[in-house]
């Protein structure tokens, strides 16, 4: 199963953003959405930035994968 992930862009050196979710920072591509900016919410998925997202949509899906992480 493939789980795409939202995280929010902390900074932007050339075509990779740092991004933190949670806790956790990576280190990703940005290739594939126009504009980014830090601040940006974005989905990620295998390393990609996928999409841009409001910040409201961002956080409903991190508090749904937090329940599901409860639930399990």
């Amino acid at each position: 199963m493939c789980l795409a992930m939202p995280m929010r862009i902390k900074k932007i050196s050339g075509s990779s953003a740092e991004c933190e979710s949670g806790g956790l920072t990576q280190n990703i591509r940005i290739d594939f959405i126009t504009a980014p900016a830090p601040g940006d919410y974005v989905m990620v998925h295998a390393g990609f930035a996928i999409e841009k997202m409001s910040e409201e949509e961002a956080i409903e899906n991190m508090e749904l994968l937090e329940e599901i992480k409860n639930a399990l």
